[in-house]
């Protein structure tokens, strides 16, 4: 548990840091992974960043969430989400050997998505906050673990 708060720290920590340089892709990837919803974290009008972990949940994992980068600013991802499938929406996207990181937000400032990826340990975190501007702001954590998929054929 305390993994996953600092893993949420620390991305958090790497996300205010990187928009100073909003995009920074350093290598060439092509990845298909099987992640494993294992918690999410909410905070909404009606949980104040309350834990559930996945068996409490009626959502699935994802059966295929694809990250493609392409030196120097490109990066595809897909699966996640729709929102997040539309590279030119990123605004955010560093590719390292360790991290894939990527933020979108929407042209209203009102509805973003993030997420980080460890290569290494496959955990990924996917954040959803929906109506930024107001007092109300929702923000919806999602943790996953993933495999790489391999292909064979």
């Amino acid at each position: 548990m305390i993994r996953y708060f600092l893993s949420i720290f620390i991305s958090l920590l790497f996300f205010n840091q990187t928009f100073a340089k909003d995009v920074s892709i350093n290598e060439n990837i092509d990845l298909k992974f099987v992640c494993d919803l294992d918690k999410k974290i909410i905070k909404n009008s009606e949980y104040n960043y309350q834990t559930f972990l996945a068996k409490d949940l009626n959502e699935k994992g994802l059966d295929e969430f694809e990250i493609q980068s392409k030196k120097p600013e490109t990066l595809l991802i897909k699966g996640l989400s729709l929102f997040l499938s539309e590279s030119a929406k990123l605004n955010v996207k560093v590719v390292n050997k360790d991290v894939v990181l990527f933020k979108s937000i929407d042209q209203e400032k009102n509805y973003s998505e993030s997420g980080i990826i460890t290569r290494k340990t496959g955990e990924l975190i996917h954040e959803i906050t929906k109506n930024i501007k107001s007092e109300n702001a929702e923000k919806y954590i999602s943790i996953y673990s993933c495999t790489k998929h391999d292909q064979k054929v």
